[in-house]
């Protein structure tokens, strides 16, 4: 009895709290997923307009023997660098960057991963005066426009636009203790009751984790995490090659015409 009582307590599920709190945690780093999943990967840097955004890293990989382009948001490792990349926040010119890329993904027919980890774009002074929401409704209407496969990792905290604009894609997969939502659940209660601290409560109520999205159908698979981060990077390799071999058999048209009646359906 003692034993089936520990296991239960062992494999209890995580609430909406307890989620939200290890979406904040660095459990993964973006340049690990990259070089745990793919090789050869260049970074290319800058969009070719006002600067580089360190907080999103981009370039061109192989999955297995195919060619991808894979564009990540980074929150950094240590304090100085998270305050240099916000915390994962990007700028116009990060979001801009990752336009570049995929537009040149686009032009050699390359198919595109993106990991998403952020609470949402920078909402500074200098962002908002450089296009901030411009930049943002661009990439989501570029991401529209693909004529190839799109699909979007989401591996801590998913936040507002500023994940949408890399998350407009033919499939989206969580992490199992990820989150995506409109805002923070601190903003959802400031907003809803005017009182932040009740974000344990918001945090219920708003469905943001994997297996709420997973439920109403706005995400497509749930990542299982474990301690052995390349058993993790296996998994995520094997699904991508096997699922972009399908969403590479489609033409351009159907390609478009699906990723855009998946949104529309919302």
């Amino acid at each position: 009895m003692a034993v089936n009582i520990g296991l239960k307590l062992f494999k209890r599920e995580l609430t909406p709290k307890d989620i939200v709190k290890k979406s904040r945690e660095d459990r993964f780093l973006a340049r690990e997923i990259i070089n745990g999943i793919f090789t050869d990967f260049v970074e290319l840097h800058g969009d070719r307009l006002s600067g580089d955004d360190t907080s999103v890293i981009g370039g061109i990989a192989r999955l297995n023997d195919q060619p991808v382009t894979v564009i990540a948001i980074d929150k950094g490792v240590d304090i100085h660098d998270k305050l240099s990349k916000r915390n994962g926040s990007p700028e116009p010119w990060g979001y801009r960057k990752a336009q570049r890329l995929m537009q040149q993904a686009n032009k050699f027919h390359r198919p595109i991963v993106t990991f998403i980890n952020t609470p949402g774009a920078f909402p500074g002074k200098t962002a908002e005066a450089q296009g901030q929401g411009e930049a943002i409704a661009q990439s989501i209407l570029l991401s529209m426009k693909l004529t190839v496969p799109m699909i979007a990792i989401i591996y801590g905290e998913a936040g507002s636009g500023g994940a949408l604009a890399l998350a407009t894609s033919d499939q989206v997969w969580m992490f199992q203790n990820s989150t995506y939502s409109i805002l923070s659940p601190e903003g959802f209660a400031s907003i809803l009751w005017k009182d932040s601290k009740r974000s344990d409560e918001a945090a219920a109520l708003m469905g943001l984790t994997p297996k709420d999205l997973l439920e109403k159908q706005v995400i497509d698979y749930i990542i299982p995490e474990s301690r052995n981060h390349p058993r993790v990077f296996s998994l995520i390799r094997k699904r991508l090659d096997n699922e972009f071999k399908q969403l590479n058999s489609l033409t351009p048209e159907e390609l478009m015409k699906q990723r855009r009646a998946r949104f529309r359906a919302f």
